[in-house]
C-alpha cells in the first residue's frame, strides 16, 4: 500500500512537535550529539528497534560522537506520516 505524501502545512505542525529537526528537500533530518562514541552507537541500536518495529529505516550517518539521522518513505518519494512517527520515537530514545 502506497503511502501519502504529507502537506507542506502538514509538514509544518509535524515540526512543531519534533524540537530539533529539519526539513532538508524530501527527508526530516536530526543530529544527535553524545559524550561518547559508544555512546553514539547505543542509541543507533536504540533507533534500530524503533525502526524494525515500524518496518520503516532511517539513513544513519555515525561519526565521532554524533549520528545524524535521515528519515523519507523511499516507496512514496518524500515525508510521509510514517517519517514522522518514526522521527517522534527516536526523539523519544
Amino acid at each position: 500500500m502506497k503511502r501519502e505524501l504529507l502537506s507542506e502545512e502538514t509538514l509544518q505542525i509535524a515540526l512543531a512537535s519534533l524540537p530539533d529537526w529539519q526539513i532538508e528537500g524530501r527527508e526530516l533530518v536530526r543530529e544527535f550529539r553524545f559524550d561518547s562514541y559508544l555512546a553514539g552507537i547505543e542509541f543507533v541500536n536504540r533507533i534500530a528497534q524503533e525502526a524494525e518495529a515500524l518496518n520503516h529505516h532511517p539513513d544513519l550517518l555515525v561519526g565521532w560522537r554524533k549520528v545524524i539521522v535521515r528519515l523519507t518513505t523511499h516507496s512514496a518519494g518524500g515525508l510521509t506520516g510514517l517519517d514522522v512517527t518514526l522521527a517522534g520515537n527516536i526523539s523519544a530514545v
